[in-house]
């Protein structure tokens, strides 16, 4: 591994922490030059005076406002990748910076530093405090370091693993790919870790740390075969320590995207036209995670735009369909103690039994529009204002058999996993690629098909849903709303009937 970057020249010491310190580093480095860079100093926890934190928040209110906050980053971030049975890079990057907002009525007064100066810090507040026009002054709150339960669970500290390991267990993802079947012709692996050091305070008097772990582990496998190709995919993340790898196992994931890379040669062209749908248990949730997750998010109805307008009570999906959004699930992809507003996580039910009964809201929405607040203000980094973003969000599970929900479609499409897609929130339409799917015919999965995409609206399919099975489970995955976040979707299998399949033929 070391030759692969004996081309880099270590940097000393102090040149690190003042590049550490302006913000976002990233370099390319051996696992020796890492430990020597984090036994030096870049490591460190990240710490902050309560007297500068009640400062900037006094000088955040000083023309007046409802409420003023900061945010203090700290993250550490390691990406390794693995390609063509070589490692190709491994990046090792270092964020740091403080976020400051002011709310004032429904304006939001925001400015960020990435030095932790007293100087900077009480700038930014400045700068953020222009928003305030109202004459509302709030005195802030004194200060109170607060606990919350923790959702996060560590056995072995990611800070404490050497890259040895790390690259370890790519390998064994790696191998166990490429003996899969010989007609898989590539893997490629890709490695990431960080951890998270977080200081939330505001003027209501609120004062938290947390230190977040993360791991985010993706195969891909390239089939050839049948004068075609298929690239597979699996994707494996939680808040957890490199234990992690123990239960979800890097070979488990390598057969999986194998498997499916090796299934789709064999797919003929799919039929187009209205059919019933049978989604399986897992990734599939990422279909209401984006028809129907985001129409629910609280910053959409307070700017009353968005299917679920004005829908709030009322009837909205099938009677065997409940959607929750839950941050609290144990070391779960979308799951903090506390959202990055410091309000609790927990299990927020969205729609019980066809009826929509709560709002995923954000401080500001949740004031905009009287409600609680559910745990949902987050944000990419302390560059961004947080806003109401699901987490952990899932179809619950139901009562059917999989194999009987199967069974039971005389003809149709099974979707295995879903890719890409696009969604309009204001609207509830979208249109979702089937990466790995297979027709159903008499009641049995047969042939896989290529080119199938799903085109409906949210209040369509939720109200045409007619078999939820009792196999929940979940997948990992990244979430963009002008800012990334860390979620996981998820459902049991389920039967949508006469939804719009786009295909590249005629159904026969």
């Amino acid at each position: 591994m070391d030759s692969l970057f004996s081309h880099l020249q270590p940097i000393n010491r102090r040149k690190f922490l003042s590049l550490s310190l302006q913000g976002t580093l990233a370099m390319a480095a051996t696992p020796a030059l890492l430990k020597t860079l984090l036994a030096q100093g870049g490591g460190e926890k990240l710490q902050i005076d309560e007297d500068i934190l009640k400062k900037a928040l006094a000088r955040a209110l000083k023309r007046g406002g409802d409420l003023a906050d900061i945010y203090v980053e700290n993250r550490v971030t390691r990406t390794i990748i693995l390609e063509e049975g070589k490692f190709k890079s491994a990046v090792f990057g270092l964020i740091r910076g403080a976020g400051i907002r002011v709310i004032d009525g429904n304006k939001t007064g925001y400015a960020y530093t990435d030095e932790l100066t007293e100087e900077k810090i009480l700038k930014a507040a400045e700068v953020a405090s222009f928003i305030a026009t109202s004459g509302r002054k709030v005195a802030p709150v004194d200060l109170k370091e607060q606990k919350r339960p923790s959702y996060i669970t560590v056995k072995i500290p990611l800070q404490e693993v050497a890259d040895a390991k790390r690259m370890e267990i790519m390998k064994r993802a790696h191998e166990a790919a490429l003996t899969y079947d010989a007609r898989i012709k590539m893997a490629s692996i890709n490695y990431y870790d960080e951890i998270r050091d977080r200081i939330i305070a505001n003027s209501e008097g609120v004062w938290l740390k947390s230190s977040l772990p993360l791991i985010f582990f993706i195969v891909q496998t390239l089939a050839v075969g049948n004068n075609t190709s298929h690239m597979g995919r699996e994707r494996l993340s939680r808040h957890s320590g490199i234990e992690m790898f123990d239960e979800l196992t890097p070979e488990k994931a390598a057969r999986e995207a194998a498997r499916e890379s090796v299934a789709m040669l064999e797919a003929k062209d799919a039929p187009a036209g209205k059919m019933d749908v049978v989604i399986q248990n897992g990734w599939g949730g990422v279909l209401v995670h984006e028809a129907v997750g985001h129409p629910l998010e609280a910053d959409n109805i307070a700017k009353q735009t968005g299917a679920f307008v004005g829908k709030l009570g009322k009837k909205v999906a099938a009677d065997i369909f409940t959607m929750v959004d839950d941050g609290s699930l144990p070391n779960f992809r979308g799951t903090t103690d506390f959202d990055d507003e410091g309000t609790q996580m927990k299990r927020n039910v969205l729609i019980e039994n066809g009826v929509l009964v709560k709002f995923m809201t954000d401080i500001l929405s949740a004031k905009q529009l009287n409600l609680e607040r559910t745990g949902n203000g987050r944000r990419e980094s302390f560059r961004y204002y947080p806003i109401p973003r699901m987490t952990n969000t899932f179809i619950e599970r139901g009562k059917d058999k999989p194999e009987d929900i199967v069974a039971s479609t005389e003809n149709g499409l099974y979707v295995q996993s879903l890719s890409g897609g696009s969604v309009d929130p204001t609207t509830g339409v979208f249109n979702f690629t089937c990466r790995e799917a297979y027709l159903i015919e008499n009641g049995h999965k047969t042939t896989p098909v290529r080119g199938a995409t799903l085109i409906g609206n949210c209040l369509d399919i939720i109200t045409k849903i007619d078999a939820i099975a009792n196999d929940l489970d979940f997948g990992p995955g990244i979430c963009g709303k002008g800012q990334m976040a860390e979620v996981t979707v998820g459902q049991p299998t389920v039967r949508i009937r006469g939804i719009t399949v786009g295909g590249t033929r005629p159904r026969g």
